[in-house]
């Protein structure tokens, strides 16, 4: 047995503990880059703490997923300001923007010059500037990855641009600032940390380690969610998905996720459609299509017990079957509006291209198993 284990330098987590983050981000310097979602007002409560501490605040607002353009645009604007240190505040799309914007502020050349897929994919050299993550949503878990995934709408794809040099200086999760995310973007972001779960369970790559966390995870996304997705305030609700998304980020960092999100690479790039709600649409016929071809491709490996257990810690049944928990996650998406993908613009005639580029994403290579033209394209079908 031989595996890694990397995250975050630093990790708080804590109803409140936003405010620990001011003095964490005045120990590198006065100047702050503070990146945050389309509506940089909702960071205010963090402005005040950087400016009670002596800091000086450039806000770098993020409209949607984040781009190759925001990222040079974000490091532009960090060199003007004579910016120290990137704090992001907000979901997924700031953290990655700000991971990003970090590297690219101190590391040499163009960013085609780091990207995977679309450009060069050289390794980073020089460490970012110090960049400090505040999630704001409970589902990507992207405060504790080692990647920043950006859209490049000329190539139609999203891309990674990855490095252990990306993860966080720290990470502040504060389960109260989720308490007022609305029902959908609870659903959808909840459905990314329950498929950042699974994935890395099952993965090819999983590790004694990564198994207690998803373990651990799974139990809280399935007593919570529901609870989250239709009251709000509840914090302790709250507060164990904030828990299960970080579990979900370290769980992908260190073990690789797999076919939803496989797919879910080239339909982001393709359709304006929520990621969370991608891997929702896809994740319980990805589940089905593993299960089929593990049984009749590999039935010495363990994915089919894996999957029973994940069924058995959703369903908190000690007799639950794999199939169980399949369909536990289908009536989950019914119960939460997960709409199919044919809603965001996915047609037939599209299958064959996603497929392609699916078969050749980064994190394909961590399903269970390799899966057939005919066993992708089933899974197309399904979640159309």
């Amino acid at each position: 047995m031989r595996f890694e284990f990397a995250t975050a330098g630093r990790i708080l987590f804590g109803c409140g503990c936003l405010g620990e983050a001011a003095p964490l981000a005045r120990a590198w310097g006065r100047q702050a880059l503070v990146v945050t979602g389309a509506h940089p007002e909702r960071a205010e409560p963090l402005q005040h703490l950087l400016q009670a501490a002596g800091m000086t605040c450039t806000f770098f607002p993020v409209a949607g997923e984040p781009t190759v353009d925001h990222v040079r645009q974000g490091a532009a604007a960090a060199r003007a300001a004579g910016a120290e240190v990137v704090l992001s505040f907000g979901g997924g799309s700031a953290l990655d923007a700000g991971k990003a914007i970090a590297a690219l502020m101190t590391n040499p050349g163009e960013l085609l010059d780091y990207l995977e897929v679309i450009g060069r994919g050289q390794p980073l050299t020089v460490p970012p500037a110090p960049f400090l993550a505040i999630p704001t949503t409970a589902g990507t878990g992207t405060e504790v990855t080692r990647n920043a995934v950006l859209a490049s709408p000329e190539h139609r794809v999203k891309v990674s641009l990855r490095s252990p040099l990306l993860l966080a200086r720290v990470a502040v999760v504060d389960p109260e600032l989720t308490r007022d995310l609305p029902p959908s973007l609870t659903a959808t972001t909840g459905m990314d940390a329950l498929t950042q779960l699974i994935e890395p369970y099952v993965s090819c790559r999983a590790n004694p380690l990564v198994d207690a966390l998803c373990e651990e995870g799974l139990r809280r996304v399935g007593r919570a969610l529901r609870r989250a997705f239709a009251h709000g305030q509840d914090l302790d609700a709250r507060t164990d998905m904030a828990l299960a998304s970080l579990f979900s980020g370290m769980a992908l960092a260190n073990a690789g996720l797999g076919a939803v999100h496989g797919f879910a690479a080239p339909l982001g790039g393709s359709f304006a459609a929520p990621h969370g709600a991608v891997c929702a649409a896809l994740l319980p016929h990805v589940m089905r299509i593993n299960l089929q071809a593990a049984d009749t491709r590999a039935p010495q490996r363990a994915v089919r017990a894996r999957y029973q257990i994940v069924a058995r810690l959703l369903t908190q049944n000690p007799a639950a079957e794999a199939e169980d928990g399949i369909r536990w996650v289908q009536e989950l998406c019914r119960d939460l509006g997960i709409p199919p993908l044919r809603t965001y613009g996915l047609r037939p005639e599209h299958f064959a291209e996603i497929s392609e580029k699916a078969a050749q994403a980064s994190s394909m290579k961590a399903n269970p198993l390799p899966l057939t033209p005919q066993e992708r394209l089933a899974i197309l079908e399904a979640a159309y």
